[in-house]
């Protein structure tokens, strides 16, 4: 018990910063780049016909192969990589500027499917298709000393892996976890979505009554979790993450899950509702997710905070989503500025949450990211801007 209580100490006075980040989208291959196409209105999400993913026209949010190879030939490698990849290490390159040989430095890696295309058949599966392989990847090409660590749970993969980070570092095993996170748009996702008949005929549109579905994308981004106060963008002061048990591929009608992690994360350094000043929420503009997040929100006390979601821009990218709409929400509280989510224009949820509509300017404090995924998970992280000593 002395023990446990000595843990919990340290766990509750250690603060845990998030410093550098950075993304590989549709939008371009750096923060920069996505927040002005953001900014422009410019959505990654393009229609693809006659392609070998699948035999219907589809929308989606994909990468160029050629800007990636590109890019990934001025990293300079003589060894062979997966496209996902190349992704996660052209992601990760700009933010590792310290040693990470050092014994006190992990690798998270945080994905839903990983290299689920060296999967040519039940006997036909190259050992980088184990997410275990995929992290020992990455790994050995910056060279860190510490074993990897997978979080691959459903689309809340990318923002659990900041609180698996978060949990790491307050418990003294180290100082630095350098975060990364992607998924590809693949065969295999494509046609398991398309079976749910989930699949909107258009570019997805969150929250809105027009709303009829999801918009697949792919995306890498990556994070650097610290206790180096130095450099910090903002301090990580809640984090919770809840399953609702409700079904396989369909959220709690209530919310419950989602509305305990957002509770549980203000909870932890005692912020009110009405001091979260933004909240990136997951929206995939399915019928059922966004139902549920504004039943969520409305019971967690937050309908008049302003929210919006970032699949219009780049789809769903699926495990990534919630790191890549975490690390553009750091964006929106360094600018002081809210971005459109993009495709809203009515309301088409039953209770009232606040949908940003246009860019504008707004001193953000406290922000705070959600994400929901399959088998009922749900996580919550709130964000303090670095200010004032704080």
């Amino acid at each position: 018990m002395e023990a446990q209580s000595r843990l919990a100490h340290i766990m509750k006075t250690t603060n845990v910063y998030i410093a550098g980040t950075n993304c590989i989208t549709p939008l371009g291959f750096d923060v920069e780049s996505n927040v002005l196409n953001i900014l422009n209105g410019n959505s990654g999400i393009r229609l693809y016909t006659n392609t070998k993913l699948l035999a219907t026209p589809f929308h989606a949010g994909i990468v160029d192969d050629d800007k990636l190879e590109a890019a990934f030939t001025q990293a300079g490698s003589s060894r062979a990589y997966t496209r996902l990849e190349k992704m996660m290490i052209l992601a990760l390159k700009p933010i590792i500027t310290r040693p990470v040989a050092d014994g006190r430095s992990v690798l998270i890696v945080s994905t839903t499917k990983g290299n689920i295309t060296a999967i040519a058949g039940i006997d036909n599966v190259s050992p980088d298709a184990y997410l275990g392989q995929l992290a020992e990847n990455i790994s050995g090409y910056f060279g860190f000393t510490t074993q990897p660590v997978v979080v691959s749970n459903a689309c809340v993969s990318g923002i659990l892996a900041v609180s698996v980070a978060k949990r790491l570092l307050q418990s003294g095993m180290y100082d630095n976890a350098f975060v990364v996170s992607g998924d590809e748009v693949t065969e295999f996702v494509l046609s398991g979505f398309s079976s749910f008949q989930a699949m909107s005929d258009e570019p997805c549109k969150p929250y809105s009554a027009h709303r009829n579905g999801v918009t697949l994308g792919e995306a890498a981004a990556a994070a650097l979790i610290t206790t180096d106060k130095e450099g910090a963008i903002a301090r990580i002061t809640g984090d919770s993450s809840i399953n609702d048990a409700n079904h396989i591929s369909g959220p709690s009608r209530t919310g419950e899950g989602l509305y305990r992690s957002v509770t549980n994360a203000l909870n932890e350094t005692g912020v009110k509702p009405e001091e979260v000043d933004y909240i990136s929420a997951h929206g995939t503009a399915t019928v059922f997710n966004d139902e549920m997040e504004a039943i969520a929100f409305n019971r967690a006390g937050l309908a008049q905070v302003s929210l919006n979601s970032f699949k219009g821009y780049y789809g769903h990218t699926l495990g990534a989503s919630g790191l890549l709409e975490a690390v553009i929400g750091l964006e929106s509280m360094k600018q002081n500025r809210l971005f459109a989510s993009l495709g809203y224009d009515e309301p088409g949820v039953s209770q009232r949450i606040s949908v940003i509509t246009g860019n504008s300017s707004k001193t953000i404090n406290y922000f705070l990211k959600t994400a929901s995924g399959f088998g009922g998970c749900n996580t919550a992280v709130l964000f303090k801007k670095i200010a004032d000593g704080n």
